[in-house]
């Protein structure tokens, strides 16, 4: 984790900014009086500055300048939202936020307090009120209670895979424009001037997704998904590639914050198990959800890629029940980074909480219009949803041409399917491989290297 940043030394590179009116290079920085940073240090101080809203930059390379936010405007989907003084927040949460944002020398120092989770009694303490529980219940309904786990996010998961994975890596400071990400993730192209690091932890969102919808029927709060969601978000990012996917055995620091998490290694075993154990023993998929979003980021059970997981482990419940996904929408990166420090430093959940509501209802509206814009899904390749993905993923990634094809089909159907099923779903695959294309082979798990070296087998085989 990153050493603590004073907030003065912020402060003072964005008053600096601030007498240049056109903009001010990293070179006119390095020169400005006052400012005594290396370059690489100021780089990082206005990156960070860039992800929280304060400092616009323009242009690449040398030509990059940097000029201070203005007024705040609705953000557009194609653009990291400036911070908007929401009005959903309650007075409890205007006071965490009021307390937070005083400066660090003014906050008391705090270490991790073990009551905080030994207090949490699932189903019968509540941070979520029971009208509270059963407005996100009503809002999350998408009427496919009685189909197979994970039937929603899959109808929903090429959307979804944009959305989650832009949201979640804006809320940590990643630059990518939603445009941008839609294209790194269906076409492989990467952002001109956008680090590698920026592409890696987009990348990343999306395989731990589909990783949710892939194993929906398996997932859960134990350590096999909490720790590959992990390994999965983390990857390529850590310095110790033996850290994805474990918890952590050194301590760690928190940047902008006077809390020091816990650090020694059998105490974060047994918090992290103790967290596992309340959140699967909770009743409610709300509850559990926010219990995720609170516990694992307070904990900090990882060296580093905590709040990821911790925002993609709040879905794991949503899945199971084949309620709307929380994808983050719309949610300014400075609220969700205040109401979390209310959590680190005062143990006080309701900044967050309301961060949550709000943030789940605009995903509900988000996703009631992706799904009536889909329609309802087809029961038959819902039945057969695995048989059909093992089949297209066997044709694409053994480069097929047609004829070996229809005859891997029609072996198929026969082994794998009753007589009556077997004529439709032939025809399924037809549809399903003349309508594959480079940006819905995610569906399926396919490499886009995979797909285009098929594509020109099977357009040479044609008729």
């Amino acid at each position: 984790m990153p050493l603590q940043i004073s907030s003065e030394e912020l402060s003072a590179i964005v008053r600096c900014v601030e007498g240049y009116p056109d903009g001010a290079s990293v070179g006119d920085l390095l020169a400005a009086p006052g400012l005594d940073f290396a370059r690489r240090t100021l780089q990082r101080r206005l990156e960070q500055l860039v992800g929280e809203g304060r400092l616009v930059a323009e242009g690449a390379g040398r030509g990059r300048r940097y000029l201070v936010a203005k007024a705040p405007r609705v953000a557009s989907e194609d653009a990291t939202p400036y911070r908007v003084t929401p009005d959903w927040l309650s007075p409890a949460a205007r006071e965490i936020r009021t307390s937070v944002k005083r400066p660090l020398r003014e906050r008391k120092p705090v270490s991790y307090h073990s009551e905080f989770l030994a207090d949490y009694e699932p189903n019968v303490t509540a941070w979520l009120d029971e009208p509270t529980r059963r407005d996100l219940a009503e809002r999350g309904q998408v009427g496919l209670t009685d189909l197979p786990t994970g039937t929603y996010l899959r109808h929903v998961l090429s959307r979804l895979l944009i959305d989650l994975s832009w949201n979640s890596s804006r809320l940590e400071g990643n630059t990518y424009s939603l445009l941008e990400t839609e294209r790194l993730l269906e076409r492989g192209e990467g952002a001109d001037g956008k680090g590698a690091k920026e592409s890696q932890m987009i990348l990343n969102h999306k395989a731990a997704i589909e990783m949710l919808a892939d194993q929906a029927g398996e997932i859960g709060f134990n350590r096999y998904t909490v720790c590959n969601l992990h390994a999965l978000l983390s990857d390529n990012l850590l310095t110790d590639f033996e850290a994805c996917g474990r918890v952590r055995s050194r301590p760690v620091g928190i940047s902008g914050t006077v809390y020091l998490p816990l650090a020694v290694p059998q105490q974060l075993e047994e918090r992290f198990d103790e967290i596992l154990q309340k959140a699967e023993a909770i009743h409610d998929p709300f509850e559990q959800s926010f219990f995720a979003m609170v516990q694992l980021p307070y904990l900090q059970p990882f060296e580093d890629v905590n709040k990821r997981v911790s925002r993609l482990a709040a879905n794991i419940p949503l899945v199971q029940k084949n309620l709307c996904p929380l994808s983050f929408i719309d949610v300014p990166r400075d609220d969700y980074l205040n109401a979390l420090l209310g959590v680190y430093e005062l143990n006080r959940v309701d900044y967050l909480r309301d961060l949550f509501v709000w943030a789940y209802g605009r995903s509900a509206e988000r996703y009631s219009a992706v799904r009536g814009s889909l329609g309802d899904p087809d029961p038959f390749r819902l039945r057969h949803r695995a048989e059909i993905g093992a089949v297209v993923r066997e044709i694409v990634q053994g480069t097929l041409p047609r004829d070996k094809a229809t005859a891997l089909i029609a072996a198929a159907a026969e082994e794998r399917l009753p007589p009556a099923d077997r004529a439709r779903f032939r025809e399924v695959l037809a549809v399903e491989l003349r309508s594959l294309h480079m940006g819905n082979i995610a569906r399926f798990r396919l490499r886009l290297t995979e797909f285009e070296t098929w594509q020109q087998v099977w357009s040479a085989s044609a008729d």
